[in-house]
């Protein structure tokens, strides 16, 4: 095995930073052998098979063309649990799971919940799994990640009712009860930023789920604060994850359609990435 990981090691050094390459190491080796860091180091005298090593050969290919080891491995762990993810839905981020903990944090108990824009289902399945009484609803633009999602719900054994709508078309949200707790993770990245991002996530996760018209920053965000106004239990709440870059605007909005308690966090890299407001 050692050999395997010293191949891994040389072949990924022109594109990943030596911690960076470690960390695939033990990705790689986590799904192939259900490896701890422990195995790897108490076992690295094993022989693997013909197949495993093509098998760690393809992955490192695909690594060097910068695709994301998620979707090479065709799973993620977010929030403590597993995930389904593949091209159709977003790679979860840690800045998502600090969300979802200001949500937790606040103590309020929520008969139903909806989440906008679900993707893998990772806000969702987060929730439910902390809020069991919860009814928690979550819709998606896209059939494909619908899919993803529901695979991951049966994968947690998690009962969660999925749908598809478009954000924009709030006609499309519909709900048999008034949810009291909104919360969505919407494209919200300006098609100017785009030379900024990583080459992995331009080339290989959804555009869809990431972009938005310069002219038009706050489109989804503007289409869910209405929905929310109309159709959000009274006394509920909005959650959000923003564009670093626009949290005075996001602010100024939410304000402006009459939502109270409006509050933006920053994350922990001290960017302001998520807002609150109450119904």
């Amino acid at each position: 095995m050692l050999p395997t990981i010293q191949f891994i090691r040389k072949e990924l050094q022109s594109v990943c930073s030596p911690e960076e390459t470690e960390s695939m190491v033990r990705l790689i080796f986590r799904h192939l052998k259900n490896f701890t860091l422990t195995d790897l180091v108490l076992k690295q005298h094993e022989t693997l098979s013909a197949e495993e090593k093509e098998t760690v050969a393809e992955i490192t290919r695909r690594l060097k063309n910068s695709e994301p080891i998620q979707y090479i491995l065709g799973e993620t762990e977010f929030f403590g649990l597993n995930f389904k993810v593949n091209p159709n839905v977003l790679i979860p981020r840690p800045e998502t799971e600090e969300l979802i903990s200001w949500i937790l944090e606040s103590g309020e108990v929520f008969q139903n919940i909806l989440d906008i824009g679900t993707g893998s289902g990772c806000i969702a399945i987060s929730l439910k799994t902390k809020m069991m009484a919860s009814s928690v609803y979550a819709c998606d633009i896209s059939p494909e990640a619908l899919n993803t999602a529901h695979e991951n719900a049966v994968l947690n054994n998690l009962d969660i009712t999925f749908f598809q709508a478009d954000i924009l078309d709030d006609k499309e949200l519909q709900m048999p009860e008034k949810p009291d707790l909104i919360v969505s993770n919407p494209p919200y990245v300006r098609e100017s930023e785009k030379q900024f991002m990583a080459d992995n996530v331009t080339r290989f996760e959804p555009g869809i789920a990431l972009f938005v018209d310069d002219k038009k920053p706050l489109v989804y965000y503007e289409a869910i604060a209405n929905f929310a106004k109309g159709t959000g239990a009274p006394g509920g709440w909005l959650y959000l994850e923003i564009n670093e870059s626009l949290g005075p605007e996001m602010m100024g909005l939410l304000s402006s359609k009459g939502f109270e308690f409006v509050e933006i966090r920053k994350d922990l890299q001290g960017k302001d990435r998520m807002i609150r407001a109450k119904i």
